[in-house]
């Protein structure tokens, strides 16, 4: 009997910023942000900037470097089988729960999903989603 297709998957690791602000001081900071930096917001309080290079020149500001997460591209009806809530329209982001790992996820405009999760994490989600 034949193996089953796998789905295609693009693994990268993320680099960044982790920044720890208070929420109104964290909004006024990713506003300032060129378009071309993405930002993952865990909380109200607290941000990944990825590949910005984030530096602040406020004491009170927590910024620490990351490396602790990685990303997946797949394809994101992959993706939707394996969550119990829907994935977020092209250019919003959700979390939750892909195949039981805690997970970020946004929709790009090519039908793939573009999935977040700590890097401890990675060959769970890999298992489970192919």
């Amino acid at each position: 009997m034949p193996a089953p297709d796998r789905p295609a998957v693009t693994v990268e690791s993320l680099v960044g910023q982790r920044v720890v602000d208070d929420p109104a001081s964290l909004d006024a900071i990713l506003a300032t942000l060129p378009g071309r930096v993405t930002v993952l917001r865990f909380a109200p309080d607290e941000a990944l900037i990825l590949d910005g290079g984030f530096r602040s020149s406020r004491p009170e500001v927590i910024v620490e470097d990351e490396v602790g997460f990685v990303a997946i591209t797949v394809d994101a009806d992959v993706v939707a089988r394996h969550t119990e809530w829907s994935l977020p329209g092209v250019g919003s982001v959700a979390q939750g729960a892909v195949a039981g790992v805690p997970a970020k996820v946004a929709r790009l405009p090519d039908g793939r999903a573009w999935v977040v999760t700590q890097a401890a994490y990675l060959a769970d989600l890999l298992d489970r989603l192919t």
